[in-house]
């Protein structure tokens, strides 16, 4: 009688040490999840310590001279993807008055802006050729 109240308290324990063991592995192997990432900027380097891809909040710059003639510039979050030469061929901005994307590649870029009261898409080609599209 001893012998079998010995093993049924020895099959206990075993069964209770596997269910721990069991819910241990099960835990483990979901790891935690942040519900948000919180940042100043966010960076992905390549194996060489290269910025291939960033998203940033670029302060208001109010002295810089714009390529129409304006001036200054206003708070951007921006998206550049980053090519391995280092040129952004891909560059996503929003400000207060609007947004813009840039497409560049070895031919040219595309460039979208809808920033101004006349939204502009306009095609520039590494030869020199430009051709811009606006709403009449």
């Amino acid at each position: 009688m001893k012998t079998q109240r010995f093993t049924v308290a020895l099959t206990a324990i075993n069964l209770v040490v596997m269910l721990v063991v069991l819910f241990l592995i099960i835990s483990a192997s979901k790891p935690d999840v942040a519900p948000v990432v919180r940042g100043k900027a966010f960076e992905l380097v390549d194996e060489q310590g290269r910025v291939r891809a960033e998203i940033k909040i670029r302060q208001a710059d109010h002295d810089v001279k714009m390529p129409d003639g304006s001036k200054g510039y206003p708070e951007t979050v921006i998206l550049r993807l980053i090519d391995s030469k280092g040129g952004p061929n891909v560059k996503i901005s929003a400000t207060e008055d609007g947004s813009g994307m840039v497409l560049g590649g070895d031919a040219g870029y595309v460039q979208v802006l809808s920033r101004t009261a006349d939204p502009t898409v306009k095609l520039n080609s590494k030869s020199g050729k430009e051709q811009v599209f606006r709403i009449e």
